[in-house]
């Protein structure tokens, strides 16, 4: 896809950080857009700010019937969708597996890896049967998709998930001859301020933990770089409308990974593939402090 102008695009997750990011890309194009989320406060913000040719919808993407009415609003407003971009996430504290609770993995996953199935269910049947050109882009993370971190054992899981699930996405609408393509996006490039480090916040009354973690287990971007730097870490923070103008351009590119600094990714999956290939864990447990 070369052209943007007056095309349709959906994001979820539209509200903030990166989806808010994607959502200015495409105004900034002459994209007809529709951001959802599930804080609607932000969202009629967002919309606000924003300008152009834009609708905010008050979605749950782990609810497909609140994904289908997603669809039909879309549907219903243009006539079509080009671009969906499958991006809401959350996460859970960090912790040993037999420390999370049922709840922890039934809302990460059920947004993370939910919001990208009920976003396919919704949107691709009507997408393919328009006969336009489109792409679905599901945002996953390094964490998961490419080197998962074992204390984010519930994130990085819903994360390889949509990874997996985007391969699998990208050849079935290849091999029915479709024209729709997928995109894998890895938001990368340093660290990212966004809504993911505070999502507690949107967290279900019914899906809340039964057990309170230790307070060091979740923290504030903020907080988070502060500790870093007394550590003697400098970490790079990566601005998220430059992220954003890198997935225009995989767009126009057509490639099927999204992401910045992708030419580093080919050595760290060697070493996972050789470890894994003598049977050995891929991920360093020394580095937990564990033996």
């Amino acid at each position: 896809m070369q052209e943007f102008e007056g095309r349709v695009a959906v994001v979820t997750g539209g509200a903030s950080g990166v989806g808010k990011a994607l959502a200015k890309a495409f105004v900034g194009e002459g994209m007809k857009v529709v951001i959802a989320d599930v804080e609607e406060p932000a969202l009629k913000a967002t919309v606000e700010e924003l300008g152009g040719e834009i609708l905010g919808v008050v979605t749950d993407v782990s609810d497909p019937a609140s994904v289908q009415a997603l669809a039909d609003r879309v549907f219903d407003a243009h006539g079509a969708c080009h671009i969906l971009c499958n991006n809401a996430g959350v996460a859970a504290p960090n912790l040993d597996l037999w420390e999370t609770e049922p709840s922890d993995f039934q809302w990460v996953h059920g947004v993370n890896v939910g919001g990208v199935t009920h976003g396919v269910q919704a949107f691709v049947p009507r997408m393919i049967a328009s006969g336009e050109e489109g792409v679905v882009i599901n945002t996953s993370s390094g964490d998961g998709g490419i080197s998962p971190l074992a204390q984010q054992v519930v994130y990085a899981s819903s994360k390889a998930a949509v990874s997996i699930i985007t391969e699998c996405l990208a050849a079935q609408l290849v091999g029915r001859g479709t024209r729709l393509r997928a995109s894998i996006f890895y938001p990368s490039g340093g660290m990212l301020n966004t809504g993911i480090w505070t999502t507690k916040r949107n967290r279900p009354k019914e899906l809340a933990r039964k057990t309170e973690v230790d307070a060091q287990q979740e923290t504030t971007f903020d907080a988070f770089l502060e500790g870093a730097k007394k550590a003697g870490f400098d970490l790079p923070v990566q601005d998220l409308d430059e992220l954003a103008q890198t997935v225009l351009q995989g767009i126009r590119d057509e490639d099927f990974v999204i992401m910045i600094g992708r030419e580093t990714m080919e050595a760290t999956l060697n070493e996972r593939a050789a470890k894994l290939a003598r049977g050995e864990c891929p991920i360093e447990l020394q580095h937990m402090g564990l033996s």
